[in-house]
């Protein structure tokens, strides 16, 4: 069932007592992809691993005429792109239930509102180098590639060690007028 366009879309913060409506949806989409032999993610979630954003207020969940149908991470700070200048706001862990396809335009929209509220230059996120079609989706929405860096652990964590994987940057400036910093080598 394609997204109803007029329906109802409220993202609420999720409190832990909603930990489990967050796994769900981020294990849905991790199966999804993983069916289609995407490796972006981990086959199940670990509530370890969304816990601290959780408790900090900046896991969200979405909903659509008042069913758990996405959720989202916005986060301030990321250390991945330590190496980038600017402000930013940083997506994680976005994930869409698949009788809402369509919600994750919704869900960016949302965050680049958000981000511009809090006055910062630009949206931040990665994706997996090898996932071309989520690639070309961010780029379809304005997100400039900013760099491929490597990362420990399997695919959607971040750990200090274990096997490497590489990740795209992707950048959409929310400052008018302006282009967003570059990396630097």
């Amino acid at each position: 069932m394609p997204l109803d366009r007029n329906g109802d879309v409220v993202f609420l913060r999720a409190a832990d007592e909603r930990m489990d409506d967050v796994l769900s949806v981020l294990d849905e989409a991790a199966g999804w992809l993983e069916a289609r032999g995407i490796s972006q993610w981990p086959a199940r979630f670990e509530a370890a691993w969304v816990k601290e954003a959780l408790s900090r207020g900046e896991t969200w969940l979405v909903e659509v005429g008042g069913k758990v149908a996405g959720t989202v991470t916005l986060d301030w700070s990321d250390p991945l792109w330590a190496d980038v200048a600017g402000t930013a706001g940083y997506v994680h862990r976005m994930a869409v239930r698949r009788w809402a396809a369509g919600l994750g335009a919704v869900i960016l929209g949302w965050a680049a509102d958000s981000a511009r509220q809090r006055g910062v230059d630009a949206l931040r996120l990665d994706c997996v180098k090898s996932n071309d079609r989520l690639r070309s989706y961010y780029e379809a929405r304005g997100f400039v590639h900013r760099g491929d860096v490597p990362v420990s652990g399997a695919p959607g964590q971040r750990q200090d060690d274990g096997s490497v994987t590489w990740v795209s940057r992707y950048e959409l400036s929310l400052a008018v007028g302006r282009t967003s910093a570059s990396p630097r080598s």
